[in-house]
C-alpha cells in the first residue's frame, strides 16, 4: 500500500506573549498531529511528548522506543527506570510533576536498523517543533541533554569528539544545561568504564532536580 504524502506543518501560531498556556497548547496540538515523516517511518506516526506550561526542568532525549511508541509515555522502559534513578525521583514524579517535561529530538519512534538498534531521529523533527515549543517555556531553568543527538544540536562546537569529552566540557555542566549519557542498557559497559560519571555528575544532577522540583 502506498504511504501517504507527508503533511507539512506547522501553520503560524496565534500571537501571544511567551508562557501563554493557550499558545503552548496550540503548538502541542500541531506537534501531536504531525505527519511530516509519514512517508519514511515504518509505522503510522505517533508523536510522544509531554510539555507543560510550568516547566522548570526539560528532558531532551533522542526519540521514543518501542514501548513508548505503544504506550504514549516517554521513557516508558528500562532506560526510563535508569534515568529516574539518576535523577533521584520516582515514576509518579517523573510523569506527573507540573514542572517536569520531555521533548525528544524525534517525536516518533524511528524504527530499528538491521542490528535491532533504534534508528536516529529525522533532523526535520527538532528543526520544526523545538523552537516554537521552547519559546513558550519562560520558567525553564534546566535542560537535560540526554544522548549525543541532543548534545550535538544544543551544545554545538562544545560537543566533544567522544561522549566522555562532552560530559566533562564546561558547557555541558552549565547552570542551565546538563549533558547525560543515554540511559539505554546498551551503555552499561560505558558507565562501568567511566565511574566518574556517577561520582561527579549524578550528585549535581540530583541536587538540581531536588531544588527545581521541590515545593515551590
Amino acid at each position: 500500500m502506498t504511504k501517504p504524502e507527508p503533511i507539512l506543518l506547522p501553520a503560524p501560531g496565534p500571537p501571544a506573549a511567551p508562557g501563554d498556556a493557550a499558545v503552548l497548547e496550540h503548538w502541542l496540538a500541531r506537534a501531536r498531529a504531525c505527519r511530516i515523516c509519514a512517508a519514511v517511518l515504518p509505522h503510522a506516526p505517533r508523536p510522544v511528548l509531554r510539555v507543560k506550561p510550568g516547566t522548570r526542568v526539560l528532558i531532551i532525549g533522542q526519540a521514543p522506543g518501542t514501548r513508548a511508541h505503544r504506550s504514549g509515555l516517554p521513557f516508558d522502559d528500562r532506560s526510563g527506570d535508569r534515568l529516574r534513578a539518576w535523577m533521584g525521583i520516582d515514576r509518579a514524579t517523573f510523569y506527573d510533576h507540573p514542572a517536569l517535561s520531555m521533548l525528544p529530538m524525534g517525536l516518533c519512534f524511528p524504527g530499528q536498523d538491521a542490528h535491532g538498534a533504534d534508528r536516529p531521529p529525522p533532523a526535520i523533527c527538532a528543526a520544526t517543533w523545538h523552537d516554537p515549543l521552547l519559546a513558550q517555556l519562560p520558567e525553564l531553568r534546566l535542560t537535560l541533554l540526554v544522548g549525543r543527538v541532543a548534545q550535538r544540536r544544543y551544545l554545538g562546537a562544545a560537543c566533544g569528539p567522544t561522549l566522555a569529552a562532552t560530559l566533562r566540557a564546561p558547557a555541558a555542566r552549565g547552570p542551565e544545561r546538563l549533558a547525560l549519557p543515554h540511559p539505554s542498557w546498551r551503555n552499561t559497559a560505558w558507565l562501568a568504564a567511566h565511574p566518574w560519571f556517577a561520582a561527579e555528575i549524578l550528585p549535581v544532577l540530583r541536587a538540581r532536580i531536588a531544588a527545581l522540583l521541590g515545593p515551590g
